[in-house]
């Protein structure tokens, strides 16, 4: 496989992942996907420059998404696991790495992987 398509796999992957979470989460609108589909525009050309970051682009568009959603609309994905205190998100680990997931800082305890949340939040969704 030549490395064209091998970057393409890898960006329709990531943007599948994200967008699934982004279901669970009830969050899937028109305006949101957008700012999926401005990350991985962006993350195109980040890993055009640097290739061996292929592997990391699943949570950097988590990332983007997060980040992206936080200026706009506020926290998400919501942490299922603390039902104490201040509500907050999740983040994804590694910041930069393979096989991100997401994460609870405050309990210390991997929530799911990027792409995962479905299970966590079920039928009815939720994270916002």
């Amino acid at each position: 496989m030549d490395h064209a398509t091998s970057l393409e796999q890898a960006l329709h992957a990531a943007r599948a992942l994200v967008l699934a979470d982004l279901v669970a989460g009830e969050v899937a609108e028109a305006d949101v996907v957008s700012l999926v589909e401005d990350s991985v525009t962006h993350r195109r050309w980040w890993v055009e420059q640097w290739p061996e970051g292929v592997d990391y682009l699943a949570g950097l568009v988590a990332q983007d998404v997060q980040d992206a959603l936080l200026e706009k609309y506020g926290r998400w994905p919501l942490c299922p696991v603390c039902s104490h205190g201040d509500p907050h998100a999740l983040d994804v680990e590694p910041e930069l790495g393979p096989d991100p997931h997401w994460v609870c800082g405050k309990a210390g305890v991997k929530v799911a992987a990027v792409g995962g949340l479905g299970a966590v939040f079920g039928p009815g969704g939720g994270g916002r």
